[in-house]
């Protein structure tokens, strides 16, 4: 029986968790997720757990942070002037928010605190510094 190996295109069913048992993602009920093992299409500890595994074979891992989203970069804690947010919208902790970097592109970023003149957000990835647990089942090998 084969098994995966780096270059390979394969597909898996997963379910992502943090430590407290909480779902943060998963493939149930969707297609399953196809990338090539080695490409760098994944982070670090869900590519590394692919290779060996057979068609079939179902397996659990921890992903340490430095393996996920890296840890919390304190340079992604940012003070946005508030005078740049529409006067109408109620700013809370905890809410996400969208901002554009200086190509255009969508940052997602979070609400830690509203202040008079601006707010503190966190442009973190919001799994950043968090240990994942990985349910990963190998469907195909292409």
């Amino acid at each position: 029986m084969s098994t995966a190996k780096n270059g390979d295109n394969v597909k898996v069913h997963y379910t992502g968790k943090l430590t407290s048992g909480e779902q943060f993602d998963s493939s149930a009920g969707r297609e399953p997720l196809e990338f090539t093992v080695g490409a760098g299409q994944m982070i670090k500890g869900f590519d590394a757990a692919i290779p060996g595994m057979a068609v079939g074979d179902k397996k659990t891992i921890n992903i340490a942070p430095v393996d996920g989203y890296g840890e919390k970069d304190p340079k992604a804690i940012i003070e946005f002037p508030k005078e740049h947010v529409p006067a109408d919208m109620k700013l809370e902790p905890g809410m996400p928010l969208t901002l554009s970097d200086q190509q255009g592109n969508p940052v997602p970023v979070v609400v830690i605190e509203v202040k008079d003149d601006f707010i503190i957000l966190d442009a973190n990835h919001f799994l950043a510094g968090q240990e994942l647990i990985f349910d990963i089942e190998l469907v195909s090998i292409n």
